[in-house]
């Protein structure tokens, strides 16, 4: 039975906190910037919890047991 490999892609896009919870960063912030409100710009630097359907689907991806 080979290894399973993590996909490196998502290892880039999301992080673990130690309590389990995987975070990511909310989209639509890549350009465009100068349309968006100062409020919209200034949320998107901060990291947003993923929902708890994609949590698991996340975690097989990346090879999380849990």
């Amino acid at each position: 039975m080979p290894k399973f490999k993590p996909k490196k892609a998502l290892i880039k896009r999301f992080k673990i906190t130690k309590s389990g919870k995987i975070l990511r960063r909310p989209s639509g912030l890549d350009h465009y910037r100068a349309k968006k409100s100062g409020k919209q710009v200034r949320q998107g630097r901060k990291w947003v919890e993923v929902s708890q359907t994609e949590t698991k689907t996340i975690k097989r991806l990346l090879g999380i047991k849990g």
